[in-house]
């Protein structure tokens, strides 16, 4: 039979133990792959912000971070997928200007709700929108390009990362505001429809910096005008599309991150963590200025704002244009 003396060794020990446990239970279970999906295509802006915010994230979190790319429908089928996670604590999605501000809007009936199925972890980045024309569009500035489109009795095409997209409903708006007769050509993603313009399949697009900054330079692309209030610090050379005469058009792309409602707050809180430290990194800075994009590190909280803000924007142009999807 133990003495006390022996059952206070014997407790002392296995308290002393507990600690140890604990930790190695939960690093056992962070140690499992996140799952980020992408509503876009490979190579696009939205991938290209993925995967560099990913990579310094998984880095801080010390967990591999796998990026699975579900293009289609308006970031409806990512959306889906993402809201009916089996695993909530793992997996996270780029919840873009589409999936929260604009689909609820365009659609009669989405297979998700933005604001009870996802919870915020905090904003990604903001893209500027850049008016791009084909190499084979013989215009220099927006006034030539005012001039080419309404010479076009038939209508004039125009790129676009996908229905419902920012870079779609941009190009409606500015459709609006000029009076211009356009017809939409959708596309799976940002970098097929870039590939499709410097072919010149298409002729022009409103499309965000991060897809198109690289050909700009290498001049595969011309850009027009920035749908900005400034010019781009990385692409000072571009005037404002307001300097030539649009003034109060302004349009981003913007995206944050969101996990399905159902993950834990010390997971939110964990990945808001690494989130904002990744975009304040030197090496996730740097990215973003060689693609023109602004992050915007912050709270949850501030992100749910600032979807808030924008699903109340476009939604009211949605619906005053009569713009359905489905």
């Amino acid at each position: 039979m133990l003495s006390l003396r022996s059952l206070h060794c014997v407790a002392i020990g296995v308290v002393a133990l507990l600690p140890l446990t604990a930790p190695s239970m939960a690093t056992a279970q962070d140690a499992k792959p996140i799952e980020w999906v992408v509503g876009y295509a490979a190579g696009g802006g939205s991938d290209i912000v993925a995967r560099t915010v990913a990579e310094a994230m998984s880095q801080s979190l010390k967990q591999t971070i796998i990026v699975n790319n579900k293009p289609g429908a308006a970031t409806n089928i990512a959306a889906d997928y993402v809201a009916k996670a089996k695993d909530p604590a793992h997996t996270v999605l780029t919840a873009d200007f589409a999936t929260l501000a604009a689909n609820p809007a365009l659609f009669s009936k989405l297979p998700y709700d933005g604001e009870k199925d996802f919870a915020p972890v905090g904003m990604l980045a903001r893209f500027p929108l850049l008016l791009v024309v084909a190499p084979n569009v013989p215009v220099k500035n927006f006034k030539e390009f005012l001039a080419w489109a309404q010479a076009n009795k038939d209508g004039t095409n125009y790129a676009s990362a996908g229905t419902g997209s920012p870079h779609h409903l941009a190009t409606e708006l500015l459709r609006e505001r000029t009076g211009l007769k356009f017809v939409h050509t959708p596309y799976r993603g940002a970098a097929p429809a870039v590939q499709d313009l410097m072919g010149g399949q298409v002729p022009f697009g409103l499309m965000d910096s991060a897809s198109v900054q690289q050909y700009v330079t290498a001049g595969k692309l011309r850009a027009i005008g920035v749908a900005s209030p400034k010019r781009l610090a990385t692409m000072s050379e571009i005037p404002t599309l307001a300097e030539q005469g649009l003034t109060g058009f302004e349009a981003y792309a913007w995206q944050g991150l969101v996990v399905p409602v159902g993950a834990p707050k010390e997971a939110v809180a964990r990945l808001n963590r690494a989130l904002v430290d990744a975009l304040n990194s030197t090496p996730v800075k740097a990215r973003f200025q060689t693609l023109a994009l602004e992050a915007l590190p912050g709270t949850p909280a501030q992100m749910a704002e600032y979807a808030r803000a924008e699903r109340d924007r476009w939604g009211a142009l949605i619906r005053n244009n009569g713009i359905k999807l489905d």
